[in-house]
């Protein structure tokens, strides 16, 4: 059986929470920025669909923001976790779209320095925060808070996605990797978009008051 927590401890996840939200968000948009840039000096649609991500994973932080920025944040669970998985469903649909056109032959992306750069980078920040918000969620019963750090483990998988296939590009000129990675990471965000809809947000233990929902039937239990 899950402990209740204190008063004292509620606030402290719930400031910790929004310090995470925060720092998501500030680096998201400075990811968006530089990856929509660079995709479009060098014809990139790996690095579009990456930037376009990094604008939906502001829309599913700002919303966590929202949600704890109220007097009881409970209330706006709901609502939150619907915003969360409409972002899922629609870069799933983009990324999509891009990897069919990719296959079509539409636009062939040049070399990017930059985008190596920055996908590397990506993967080395997007694991730390999703993990450090995962555990404050989870302890605090936060189902849209963990829907949101999954979020942020997607940009984690959609960063390898885009190192592998640029890097790929650059050396060997094998641009059909990128849009076959991209559908395996579509598959994944409507996965997740499904579990963030039906309020299965990955193993949050349930607010207090609640029937417990047993850790056996998750499937996304590991930190």
């Amino acid at each position: 059986m899950t402990q209740a927590l204190s008063d004292e401890r509620r606030q402290l996840l719930g400031r910790r929470i929004r310090w995470f939200v925060a720092a998501t968000i500030s680096y998201n948009v400075i990811e968006a920025a530089v990856a929509l840039t660079e995709g479009a000096r060098v014809s990139s649609t790996a690095l579009i669909g990456f930037g376009l991500d990094s604008v939906i994973e502001v829309s599913s932080a700002a919303a966590v923001a929202w949600q704890f920025a109220g007097r009881d944040p409970e209330a706006r669970e709901k609502p939150a976790l619907r915003i969360i998985a409409l972002s899922f469903f629609g870069l799933a649909a983009y990324v999509t779209v891009e990897a069919v056109r990719s296959f079509l032959g539409v636009g062939e992306a040049r070399h990017s320095t930059i985008g190596i750069v920055l996908a590397a980078t990506s993967l080395g920040i997007m694991p730390v925060l999703s993990y450090a918000q995962r555990r404050a969620g989870r302890e605090l019963g936060s189902l849209s808070a963990v829907a949101d750090s999954k979020q942020t483990l997607l940009c984690t998988y959609l960063s390898a996605v885009l190192l592998v296939g640029l890097v790929l590009n650059s050396l060997f000129g094998w641009s059909w990797a990128d849009p076959i990675a991209a559908l395996v990471i579509a598959g994944i965000a409507v996965r997740e978009g499904v579990h963030a809809w039906n309020g299965d947000a990955c193993c949050a233990p349930p607010p207090p008051g609640s029937a417990a929902k047993s850790a056996s039937s998750c499937e996304c239990c590991d930190d």
